[in-house]
């Protein structure tokens, strides 16, 4: 027997004595954190801001098994936002949707989550109405044409079935439930409705498709709701990656047990904390960018120069070479060279002690 099968369904309950530490811990969290980025400037916090937008929509498709491209992903956010960056990577309309979805969902987090919202968020998931070859329907909820939703993991004939939701005659009602309780003034602490809201969500399956990625976006709706902010600075979806296999374990867990969720809500806002926590790496490299522009405030760089030079500090996948940069500002491998040259003489750059034809460069630290 699945949880939305029994007696009682949806009045979720939990332990409030259980949750008291992990809940003042992560608020605590929250507050420190949030303190931090207000005292930068306004450049360094949007530039946070980007990657953990970034970050957030990435992993959210990663999560599901989609490998977006994270320059386009980047590109798509900053042209949204009005950041100015380096490099601008066309994205298609995949992406922006994508994006589209969770920059509503966080830029417009005191707007009300209604049913208009949630389908149209699921239309702009899947412009083309399709998952990969499949098609589907979108921008309404799953009718089981093609029998029940589950969760199936495992090869054809031996499959698993790790969880069965609701039948789709249900669906009507119980969203016109989930959504009310998700608008109404409650005295229940708006990170624990982060968490409770994810598990309702995607406990009830509405959609035929990308309904952990809604769920998610609705967790950070929640989330910012909480902080009285658009800005975000840490990726739950980033860490909900990171720990996939726990995600689904205690998700499944929850959903074969009783109405008591105390232990789901243990595992969100552990794995809260640690987004926060994680965050700290973010603004230690944003903070190291900041310095590095300062510091070569009077340099006069050409565009290439400055396209790679952001890109290294942005954390460049392997190593420069010439043929890379070449490649990327779509140069010849002399001009390259040169450009090369001028910021090793300005000690912008170092060659790395590698040389002959793998001769790559990083950026000065001394």
């Amino acid at each position: 027997m699945y949880i939305h099968e029994l007696q009682g369904w949806p009045a979720l309950h939990w332990n409030e004595k259980s949750l008291l530490k992990p809940l003042a811990a992560v608020r605590h969290r929250q507050g420190l954190l949030i303190g931090k980025m207000e005292a930068l400037g306004l450049k360094p916090r949007s530039e946070a801001v980007l990657d953990t937008l970034t970050q957030d929509v990435v992993k959210s498709s990663e999560i599901e098994g989609e490998l977006l491209n994270r320059d386009q992903v980047r590109s798509s956010i900053a042209r949204r936002l009005g950041i100015e960056i380096s490099a601008i990577a066309p994205a298609d309309r995949n992406i922006d949707g994508v994006v589209d979805m969770m920059l509503d969902a966080t830029q417009n987090y005191q707007a009300p989550l209604t049913r208009t919202r949630v389908l149209l968020w699921h239309t702009t998931l899947f412009p083309s109405r399709k998952s990969g070859m499949t098609p589907i329907r979108t921008g309404e909820w799953r009718d089981d044409s093609n029998g029940p939703m589950q969760v199936v993991s495992g090869p054809i004939g031996r499959e698993r079935i790790h969880f069965e939701a609701p039948s789709a005659k249900r669906l009507e009602a119980e969203m016109q439930t989930f959504l009310a309780w998700f608008e109404e003034e409650t005295s229940i602490d708006p990170v624990l409705k982060a968490g409770l809201a994810h598990f309702w969500f995607v406990t009830l399956h509405p959609f035929d498709d990308g309904n952990g990625r809604i769920a998610r976006a609705i967790a950070d709706l929640a989330l910012a709701r909480s902080e009285h902010s658009a800005q975000r600075f840490y990726s739950m979806s980033a860490q909900i990656r990171l720990e996939r296999k726990a995600y689904y374990e205690k998700l499944e867990s929850c959903q074969k047990g009783d109405l008591d969720v105390t232990e789901w809500l243990i595992w969100f806002l552990g794995c809260l904390d640690r987004a926060i926590s994680t965050s700290a790496e973010t603004l230690a490299a944003i903070m190291a960018k900041a310095r590095f522009w300062d510091r070569h405030s009077g340099a006069t760089l050409n565009a290439r120069q400055i396209i790679i030079l952001n890109r290294m500090l942005d954390g460049f996948d392997g190593k420069l070479t010439t043929t890379k940069w070449a490649a990327i500002c779509k140069c010849s491998q002399d001009t390259a060279l040169r450009d090369i040259d001028d910021l090793i003489r300005r000690k912008i750059l170092v060659k790395e002690d590698s040389g002959g034809r793998s001769t790559s460069y990083s950026v000065y630290t001394a």
